[in-house]
C-alpha cells in the first residue's frame, strides 16, 4: 500500500471567503473514499484542492511516486456537471480520446494504439455499441459513462468523481457501482456523494467534510458520529422497504 496524495493543514477557499480550515488527509493506492456533507461545506472545493485548480490559502498537497496535479493524466476527474455542450457534432469516442489530451504537449492527433486503448475503455465501461453515436442522442446515464470512459482512458493513479449520480436513474448508479470496484483494483478512488446510504456499501472509509474534515475508517458510520463530526447529512436505511431518517439540526 503506497501513499498517492497527502494533504497537510490545508486552509482553502476563493478570493477572500475560507472555506476549508486546517485540512488533512492521506491517500493511498487502494482507498475507496467517500465524501460526504452539508451543501457549502467544502466537498467540491477539497476536489479543486486534489486537483491543483485552486491553491491552499496555507498548507500543502503533495503528489507521491510522480502523480502531479493535471500532469501526464494520472488524475482522473468526473465533475458534477459536465460542460460539454450536447449540440457539439462529437462522437463518443471522440469524447473518450479526448482524455489523452496531455496539459503539457497537446496534440489533436490520436495514433492508432490510442484508438485502440479507447476501444478497449468503451467495452470495460460497456458502452462500445454506441462509440460512433453523437453525444447528442445519449441518456444522462450514458453520458456519465462517456465521461467516466474519458477520466479513465489514461490510466490514472487517482480518480476522482464529484456527485456523478445527480440527475441519473437508479440503473446507472447501480452500474456505476459495479464498475468503481473493479477500478478500484487498479487506482485509488475519491467519490462524492449527498447522502452516506448511497455509498456506504460500496466505500471502504467515509471523509466527513463540513469546512473541517474528520476522517472515518470504516464504510459503518452511525448517525451520533455524523452529529459528533458536525456533519449534518441525511442518513438513507437500506432495508425491504428502503426509507429515510432525518435527525432535527440547526444550520
Amino acid at each position: 500500500m503506497s501513499k498517492v496524495v497527502e494533504i497537510q493543514s490545508v486552509f482553502a477557499g476563493y478570493n477572500d471567503e475560507l472555506i476549508l480550515k486546517d485540512v488533512s488527509l492521506d491517500i493511498y493506492d487502494d482507498d475507496f473514499i467517500g465524501v460526504i456533507g452539508p451543501n457549502g461545506g467544502g466537498k467540491t472545493t477539497l476536489l479543486n484542492v486534489i486537483l491543483g485548480l485552486i491553491k491552499p490559502f496555507k498548507g500543502t498537497v503533495k503528489f507521491f511516486d510522480d502523480l502531479q496535479s493535471g500532469r501526464n493524466n494520472k488524475i482522473g476527474y468526473l465533475p458534477q456537471q459536465n460542460k460539454i455542450d450536447k449540440k457539439f457534432p462529437i462522437t463518443v469516442l471522440e469524447v473518450v480520446l479526448s482524455g489523452l489530451i496531455y496539459k503539457f504537449g497537446i496534440s489533436i492527433r490520436h495514433s492508432k494504439s490510442d484508438k485502440l486503448k479507447a476501444d478497449e475503455t468503451l467495452k470495460r465501461i460497456g458502452i462500445y455499441d454506441i462509440k460512433n453515436v453523437a453525444i447528442g442522442e445519449l441518456s444522462g446515464g450514458q453520458m456519465q459513462k462517456v465521461l467516466l470512459a474519458r477520466a479513465i482512458i489514461s490510466s490514472p493513479r487517482l480518480l476522482i468523481l464529484d456527485e456523478p449520480n445527480t440527475f441519473v436513474d437508479n440503473q446507472f448508479e447501480g452500474e456505476l457501482y459495479e464498475i468503481l470496484s473493479e477500478l478500484n483494483k487498479e487506482m485509488a478512488i475519491i467519490i462524492v456523494s449527498h447522502d452516506v446510504g448511497t455509498i456506504a456499501s460500496h466505500v471502504k472509509t467515509i471523509a466527513c467534510v463540513n469546512r473541517s474534515l474528520h476522517y472515518h475508517k470504516s464504510n459503518i458510520i452511525s448517525e451520533e458520529q455524523l452529529a459528533s463530526y458536525d456533519c449534518p447529512i441525511k442518513l438513507i436505511t437500506h432495508g425491504e422497504v428502503p426509507h429515510t431518517v432525518l435527525k432535527k439540526h440547526n444550520h
